[in-house]
């Protein structure tokens, strides 16, 4: 029999530590630090040079401006065959997929309401 050829997707979960590196920096620039910081952690664990952030692992990031950037950020981290790594927030995808269904269900009634 001939071998299947299985897609290697990595996943794995980590909480990165930001204080440690943001912290040797001026104020000014603690969350661009911490957006690199995030960035190399990624390359080194995952052994890939392309990492790309999610919009809700930026927004996170970002939420206190570029003076108070999150001490450690929890993250789920997936890497593809072609070596790509997405990172994004942990629990982001959950919290979309609600979302996405609560507008479907709420589409629905209004369907319905309009049919009355």
């Amino acid at each position: 029999m001939a071998k299947k050829e299985t897609a290697k997707i990595i996943e794995r979960t980590y909480n990165i530590p930001l204080r440690k590196e943001f912290r040797k920096v001026p104020r000014w620039k603690k969350t661009n630090k911490a957006v690199t910081a995030l960035r190399e952690f990624l390359v080194k664990h995952m052994k890939s040079e392309d990492v790309k952030l999610g919009t809700a692992l930026n927004e996170k990031l970002w939420q206190h401006g570029i003076k108070n950037p999150p001490h450690h950020v929890k993250v789920n981290v997936t890497k593809d065959e072609k070596g790509i790594v997405s990172a994004e927030l942990f629990g982001a995808k959950e919290k979309a997929e609600k979302k996405a269904a609560r507008k479907v269900a709420k589409k629905k009634v209004q369907k319905k309401e309009v049919k009355k």
